[in-house]
């Protein structure tokens, strides 16, 4: 029985109501995970004497261990004059903060081993952990709700520089850089130079490439045996073939044979068709036929 336009319509629904949800479930995991990651950062700040300039690292819960988060307060005219060099990122000169504050904060992320939990690139492998940094306004540190804020690098883009000696991006001719969007989109570019990417604004960042699937030796073995099983059926039916055709010639040969010889008369017995000569008498002739 076939589907109908209903039946069509229900399965489009499903499939549609799953994917959003997925969707939804990895926007929401990464938003909620810098939303902590940021808090264990601002505490750090608090909970001691900060110095403007200066990078702090931040303590993480058992739970988010071999992760490293880090801070660092900057002015904005320190950063339009010589940029910072902070984790993994050069940001340059002549960059601002949009909209424009008096001070910022910058968050280092990160994931280490737990980069594949929170960011996934269907068809694609992570070469190293996912790296990031985030922008806050930094006017108010005693704000329940810092305001999240973007770049503008007015010049040169920002440089991201992956270190990790167990996947060396560089040695890896397919490599390629990937950025973490918002929603869940990726992005991919190629490496400015081994192990170097870009960027005109803030976000995630990894090295990745594209997954190769082993090739599946149960494949080749049910290739192999259904290849074979062709080659035997095909070799016997050939054979039968050829041998019906000797069979069939080989009557003939008889047939033919038979129609040359002498005439043989035929009876039946019981449901055997058998061949009978003709009835000839011979006439004896005696030795000695004269008469006394």
């Amino acid at each position: 029985m076939g589907l109908t336009g209903r039946s069509y319509y229900l399965i489009w629904l499903f499939l549609y109501l799953y994917f959003s949800l997925v969707y939804s479930f990895n926007e929401s995991l990464g938003e909620s995970l810098d939303a902590i990651l940021h808090d264990h950062a601002f505490s750090t700040l608090f909970h001691g004497r900060s110095h403007t300039g200066a990078l702090y690292n931040a303590s993480l819960p058992p739970n988010l261990a071999g992760m490293k988060v880090s801070v660092v307060r900057l002015r904005s005219r320190t950063l339009w004059r010589l940029g910072a060099n902070f984790s993994n990122f050069a940001i340059p000169s002549r960059t601002l903060p949009v909209p424009y504050v008096r001070r910022l904060l910058i968050v280092y992320h990160d994931l280490g081993n737990l980069s594949t939990y929170y960011y996934n690139t269907s068809g694609y492998t992570l070469l190293t952990s996912v790296v990031g940094f985030l922008v806050y306004d930094a006017s108010n540190l005693s704000s329940t709700s810092l305001r999240k804020l973007d770049l503008n690098p007015m010049g040169k883009p920002i440089l991201i520089q992956f270190q990790d000696p167990e996947s060396p991006g560089g040695t890896n001719p397919r490599a390629e850089c990937a950025t973490f969007g918002a929603g869940g989109n990726v992005f991919l570019s190629k490496m400015s130079s081994p192990n170097l990417c870009q960027s005109r604004s803030q976000g995630h960042f990894s090295l990745v490439t594209r997954f190769k699937k082993r090739p599946q030796v149960w494949k080749f073995w049910v290739i192999g045996f259904v290849l074979g099983f062709v080659f035997l059926v095909s070799v016997g039916f050939i054979l039968g073939l050829v041998l019906i055709v000797l069979t069939v010639k080989r009557t003939r040969e008889m047939e033919r044979e038979a129609d040359e010889g002498e005439f043989l008369q035929t009876f039946w017995v019981d449901s055997s068709k058998m061949p009978r000569a003709s009835i000839t008498r011979t006439h004896p002739v005696l030795e000695n036929s004269g008469r006394p």
